[in-house]
């Protein structure tokens, strides 16, 4: 299963969650909850294949900017998907 945590400021607006509600509905296997006093959306799926890419691709559909938050690891495709943040 992926877990992941996504901010996108302006999420809260009522356009950007049905907006939202289409594309991620269209998605199998995938549940998510929407937090729209923060502007957080937490999300999970079944489906391994699922990128961050495909999911920031749904946000900026919506002219919103997906911030990933936490470890994102486990589902990054590629090595440009994340940077590690050192002390």
């Amino acid at each position: 299963m992926i877990e992941l945590e996504v901010y996108a400021a302006g999420l809260r607006s009522p356009d950007k969650l049905m907006g939202l509600d289409l594309e991620l509905g269209a998605i199998p296997g995938l549940r998510y909850k929407v937090d729209t006093l923060h502007d957080l959306i937490f999300l999970e799926s079944d489906d391994p294949a699922l990128s961050l890419e495909e999911i920031g691709s749904i946000f900026n559909k919506l002219d919103l900017q997906a911030r990933f938050v936490g470890q994102t690891h486990s589902i990054a495709k590629s090595a440009t998907a994340t940077q590690v943040i050192r002390p």
